[in-house]
Formats: C-alpha cells, sequence, structure tokens
C-alpha cells in the first residue's frame, strides 16, 4: 500500500469541542509507521473538570505550551500531506474544523478521511464494542488511553492491522465540510 495516512488524535479542555488541549500524529507510509507527534496545546479557553479527570491535562500542563495557531504552522504540511484517520473521527474531525474556524485559520474547505471505529467495526464484528481501547486490547496494541500521542500511535496500528487483513480502506473514505463541520458524503 503506497497511501500516506495521517492518523490524529486530540484532546480537548471543555465540551465546546472547539479547542484542542493535546495533539497526537502518526504517520503511516506504505503500512508502516515513518512519523510520530505529540505535544500539549494551549487553549487559551477554560478547562472543565470532567475533561481535566478525562485527559489528566491540567491548565497549568498546557499553559506553557504552543497556542494552536503557533502549532498549526508545524503540523499543517504533514496533514495536509495525506488521507485523515481517527478513532471516531467525526469527532477529532469535528475539533480540527472548529478550531481553525475559531482562529480564523484557512485551510481545505474539504477534506479526505476515514474512520477506524467503522473500519473495526467491519474488519472485527464479534467483538463487544469497537472503541479505541477495546480493539486496541484485543489486538495487544499497547494504549495509554485519552493520551494524545498514544490514541494516535493505537490508530494507526489498528489501521495497520486492517490493511494486512485486506480490508479495503477506499470503501471508508468520505469527505468532510471544514467550513461546516460536517460530513459530506463518500469520495
Amino acid at each position: 500500500m503506497n497511501d500516506r495516512f495521517i492518523a490524529f488524535d486530540v484532546e480537548t479542555p471543555n465540551s465546546a469541542n472547539d479547542r484542542m488541549s493535546a495533539i497526537g500524529i502518526t504517520v503511516v507510509e506504505a503500512g508502516e509507521i515513518v512519523q510520530r507527534f505529540s505535544t500539549l496545546v494551549n487553549p487559551e479557553t477554560y478547562f472543565h473538570p470532567f475533561n481535566v479527570q478525562l485527559t489528566g491535562i491540567t491548565p497549568d500542563m498546557a499553559s506553557t505550551a504552543p497556542t494552536f495557531p503557533e502549532l498549526w504552522e508545524t503540523i499543517e504540511p504533514v496533514m495536509a500531506s495525506g488521507i485523515l484517520i481517527a478513532h471516531n473521527a467525526p469527532f477529532d474531525m469535528g475539533v480540527l474544523s472548529k478550531c481553525l474556524r475559531a482562529y480564523g485559520i484557512p485551510w481545505q474547505t474539504t477534506t479526505t478521511y476515514a474512520c477506524t471505529c467503522r473500519m473495526g467495526k467491519a474488519c472485527y464484528p464479534a467483538l463487544e464494542n469497537h472503541r479505541l481501547n477495546t480493539l486496541c486490547h484485543h489486538l495487544k496494541i499497547p494504549l495509554d488511553h485519552h493520551d494524545a500521542g498514544s490514541d494516535s500511535e493505537g490508530c494507526a496500528r489498528l489501521l495497520m492491522d486492517y490493511l494486512e487483513h485486506g480490508l479495503d480502506v477506499t470503501r471508508f473514505l468520505r469527505r468532510y465540510d471544514m467550513g461546516r463541520s460536517r460530513t459530506i458524503g463518500g469520495v
């Protein structure tokens, strides 16, 4: 497989889901991981106690991290270089879209993505659920759940497993309207 996939995961500081407190990116090329990146992000907004408990990311931890606009200069070339992959991808795509809009950062009007949760349902239909931690446990993929770097790598490794089992990723490709924060159909 010669395609380039950008597995990413975001953590958010609150339920508005229009800012990130962390992002992890794992790049897969020709069925191999070729790049990893993760960082906390200063969301410049409030943290809800639920999100702090879920992610372990506190306002103090994120206060010295780069803001999204500062970070975007670094990650945009990577994010634009392949098909975006996430677990429960509509959530991560929505956060990315809303974050870009909140900061007034123009990007692609639409982008292609695929969801490893949907692919997991096709590849492993008998599992009791298809959460990231369930699939990773089933496949013995190490995971520190809700750590964006670990989650993005877990997502990438799920994708690699699906590809090894002959799953046709093109069946799962969707287009995302970045301005309207919604899926607009298949590719």
